[in-house]
Parts: structure tokens; C-alpha cells; sequence
């Protein structure tokens, strides 16, 4: 019993000497672009193996080895990316016989390093808590803060261009992935469902709705939006020094300005941002938007020659409201063939990647930069009719892309919960998602709840005030909100035309 302890005691004593120099070596020595793979990493990994050996009655010398394996199991991070369990493998062999390895210790060690290498293939119960400790975070509650670090990451390394891509990839991972572990499937299989359907909920960021290749109709839908853009701003905006946001109103800007044809600004301001959504979104994105922007130029400049006369009207109400208007139709039927004639939304998207700020506080602030600068110069009243115009072509688009029918995403909590579910299925026709949840924690009343089923359906907006009456007949202290969907495919849903 006594050299039982005093053995405990001196492999407890070893593995804190090779955390410590492990763990220093990581933060001294990894390049810092490593987001994910480094100390932080291991030390979690280093926790999470003790915890389910300590689950799965893991003790004595499996254990060692166990603990040993996970603090060199990225060490090979050093070395190289690629095959870097590989690298781990031959540090093992290189630094373990100085801590009284024997030959075989450092093979069991070499051996649940590799079970972590993806697709994850342990062999043993040692490589089965290796793995579920490697990938814990799955079923956690930081599984969006460290996913964020592995995405920039792999974003480093080119292996990923854009948020899409990730999330993708990322479902893809979750719904071929497994736990091990007894303990980990009890413990953690929950969350990590849970985190795929957040996952599946993600929608891209930028409005367009394809960024495959050419769809039939998608160059009448192209054309048709930049005959009408066009006419938006040479028959409405140009004649009357009127600005928008995004790079159209930088445009504008710069032909006031400098006197320059816009035909020629909006194609040469564009170009960066065509250039750029090569990377961020897709090489089709790309393309299509390249001809429309030619196009849109090419119609500009041939304008004024085929209608040297034509200026719709000069009464500034009607010129920011419908110059405002036809712009974001033309706009929006550009988006729907899958392209931009505006890209200040593949600049946020570009800008949001390198940068702590959102999408629509980026958009926001380039907006903001030039209708002070439209106030600055042409004076308070076009400045404001130009955001009256931005805000009706904000709209505009948002109607043209999505329809009237937008849909939108309901959640409803209620104690009532079955009539509702049997409601919305057999009389509103809806298909439903049953969460299940929890209901009280009401302050003062905090220790009272009980379980409940959440309900989650789909309907239009136009249905929405059907349904509100439809829950409240049968529960008026039911909890119901509701938020728009940018798109929806599959399920029991009225699906318009899509070209």
C-alpha cells in the first residue's frame, strides 16, 4: 500500500512537471495565428481527459498514460498544420524516455494520439476518452466561442473564404460526428444537438439569394433590373443632385463632385468589391455581378443619348420617394438573379471577417460618411430627401427579394400547448417543430416551473395575425413571437416562384 502511494505520488509529480513544460513551450513557441490549437487548447483537453477518466475508472498507470497523451497530443503544432499528429508522435518518442518511458508506454501514448486524428478511430477505451475530450466543447455551452477561434483559423490558412462555407462544413461535421464515452454521450449528447440546430438555422449574410451559376431567366432578370435602376437614376436622382447609400451613392458623390460620367464612376467604384466577392462569397457571385455592373454602365452612358430630355420630374417629394422606389426594384431583380448592382454588402461582409463590428453597423457608418458629406456640400434638404430615398429603396428591395409572403418563423409557449399544436396542423395547415423546454422561473417565483413543449412553425406574414388570434382563443397568456425568415426550403410551407 505504501509503494502504491509513493508510486502515485511520483507519477502525479511527473505529469505536472511535463504539463508544465509542454504548456510553456505552447505559449512561447506557437505561432499566434494558431486561434484554436494552442495552450488554452491543450490545458482544456488536459481537464476534460481527467474528468472522463475519472468517470470511466480509469486509474494507476492507463491513466498516466492517458494524462501524458492528452497534454502532446497538438504538441506537433510546433513542427507543422498539416499531419501534425504525426509530428506529436515523434516528440513523444523524442522527450519520453527522458521521464523513464519505456518503449512500450510511449506506443499506448503514440496510439491515442492518432485516434484523435479526423475521422476520430480509437481503439481502445484510453483513445475513446482522448477523442471525447478533444472534441468536449461540442456539447457545450462555449461551443459558438470556440468554434469562432477555429473558424479564423482555418480562415488563416485559406482553407476557408467565408462564414457560408463554415457552417456548411461545420453541420456536415456535427451530423457525422459521435461520442464515445458513456459518459460523454450522458453528458454532453444533448447540448451538442442542440448546437446543431442553432447551426441549421444560420442563414448567409449577404441578401442575394443564389450564388450558383446561371439559372434560366437570370439574364432577363438582370437586364430588366439594370434597365430600371438606370432609369431611377438618370431619370429621377442625376437630374436633381440626389444621393443614395452604399457605393451607388458614393458614385453619385464623386460625379457631382468631380463631374466624372457616372457611367464610367459606378463601373471603376465597383470593380474592388466585384474582386472581393470572388473571395468572400463565390466565383459566380462574382461574374454575374461583373456583366451587371458593365451593363448598368453601358446603359448609363447611352441614356442621356437615346432620352436627352427625359427628367420625370423635379419636385424633390416624388423624386426621393420613387427615384427611391424603381431603384430598388431594379436592385432587388438583380439580387434575385443572384448578383449586386450596389456592393456596399460585399464590403460589410469583408470588412465584418477582419473586424469586431457587424455587418449593419459597417453599413450604417459608410452611409452615415456620405450623406454628411451630401449635407456638408449640397445642404441639409438633399441630404435628407437622399436618405428618404435610401430608406424607400431599402424597402423596395426587401419586397422585390423576399415577396410579400416573407416568411416568418413563430415561437409559441403555453400551457396549452397540445390544442395549439392540433390547431395548427389541422386548421391552419402548418407543419410544427416541438421543442422541449421548460416554463416559470418568474422573478420572486423563481424555485416554481415545470416542462413544457415549445412549438416552432413557419407560416407568411400574412398569416401571422391568423395565428395570433388562433393561440390566443385558446390560450390568451400564451407566449408567442415571432421573426422573419430570408429563406426556407423543404417542410409544409407555400412556396412562391422562384427564378
Amino acid at each position: 500500500m505504501i509503494t502504491e502511494k509513493i508510486n502515485n505520488k511520483n507519477e502525479a509529480m511527473q505529469i505536472e512537471t511535463i504539463k508544465e513544460i509542454i504548456l510553456t513551450k505552447l505559449e512561447r513557441e506557437l505561432m499566434p495565428h494558431l486561434t484554436y490549437h494552442n495552450a488554452a487548447h491543450t490545458r482544456s483537453v488536459y481537464n476534460h481527459t481527467k474528468e472522463l477518466a475519472a468517470a470511466e475508472n480509469i486509474n494507476g498507470e492507463s491513466r498516466h498514460i492517458l494524462l501524458t497523451a492528452a497534454l502532446l497530443h497538438d504538441i506537433g503544432f510546433l513542427k507543422t498544420y498539416d499531419n501534425h499528429e504525426e509530428a506529436s508522435c515523434e516528440i513523444a518518442e523524442d522527450m519520453l524516455p527522458r521521464f523513464g518511458y519505456s518503449s512500450d508506454e510511449i506506443a499506448q501514448i503514440n496510439q491515442i494520439i492518432m485516434a484523435t486524428k479526423l475521422p476520430q478511430k480509437p481503439q481502445s477505451i484510453l483513445g475513446e476518452i482522448m477523442c471525447d475530450a478533444d472534441l468536449y466543447y461540442l456539447g457545450t455551452n462555449r461551443y459558438v466561442n470556440t468554434a469562432q477561434k477555429l473558424y479564423h483559423e482555418l480562415q488563416n490558412k485559406g482553407i476557408f473564404h467565408n462564414k457560408n462555407e463554415w457552417t456548411k462544413k461545420q453541420i456536415e461535421f456535427f451530423e457525422n460526428h459521435k461520442f464515445f464515452t458513456a459518459t460523454a454521450k450522458h453528458k454532453l449528447e444533448k447540448k451538442k444537438q442542440q448546437n446543431l440546430r442553432a447551426l441549421q438555422t444560420l442563414k448567409p449574410v449577404i441578401k442575394e439569394l443564389k450564388h450558383d451559376g446561371f439559372k434560366p431567366g437570370d439574364i432577363l432578370l438582370i437586364v430588366t433590373g439594370v434597365i430600371i435602376a438606370g432609369f431611377a437614376l438618370q431619370g429621377f436622382l442625376v437630374p436633381n443632385n440626389f444621393f443614395d447609400g452604399g457605393f451607388t451613392g458614393i458614385s453619385l458623390l464623386i460625379h457631382e463632385i468631380y463631374h466624372i460620367n457616372l457611367a464610367y464612376v459606378i463601373v471603376l467604384v465597383n470593380l474592388p468589391l466585384i474582386i472581393m466577392s470572388r473571395f468572400s462569397i463565390s466565383h459566380h457571385f462574382a461574374l454575374k455581378t461583373l456583366l451587371c455592373i458593365i451593363l448598368l454602365g453601358v446603359w448609363l452612358y447611352y441614356y442621356p443619348v437615346i432620352f436627352p430630355h427625359l427628367v420625370v420630374t423635379n419636385d424633390l417629394l416624388l423624386v426621393s420617394v420613387f427615384g427611391g422606389f424603381f431603384l430598388g426594384v431594379g436592385i432587388g431583380l438583380t439580387m434575385r438573379a443572384g448578383c449586386a448592382v450596389d456592393g456596399i454588402e460585399v464590403l460589410a461582409l469583408y470588412t465584418w471577417r477582419k473586424t469586431s463590428f457587424t455587418i449593419s453597423e459597417i453599413i450604417l457608418g459608410l452611409n452615415v460618411i456620405i450623406f454628411s458629406i451630401a449635407a456638408i456640400k449640397y445642404g441639409a434638404n438633399v441630404a435628407l430627401y437622399s436618405i428618404l430615398t435610401y430608406f424607400t429603396a431599402s424597402k423596395t428591395v426587401d419586397y422585390v427579394v423576399e415577396g410579400i409572403e416573407a416568411y416568418t418563423g413563430v415561437t409559441i409557449i403555453s400551457s396549452k400547448s397540445e390544442i395549439i399544436k392540433d390547431r395548427l396542423v389541422n386548421e391552419l395547415g402548418r407543419g410544427i417543430t416541438v421543442y422541449k423546454g421548460e416554463r416559470g422561473f418568474l422573478p420572486g417565483k423563481f424555485e416554481i416551473h415545470e416542462d413544457c413543449d415549445i412549438i416552432f412553425t413557419v407560416i407568411t406574414r400574412l398569416e401571422l395575425r391568423k395565428l395570433r388570434n388562433l393561440v390566443a382563443e385558446v390560450d390568451h397568456r400564451a407566449f408567442v413571437f415571432a421573426s422573419t425568415i430570408r429563406e426556407t426550403s423543404g417542410g409544409i410551407i407555400k412556396r412562391r416562384h422562384m427564378h
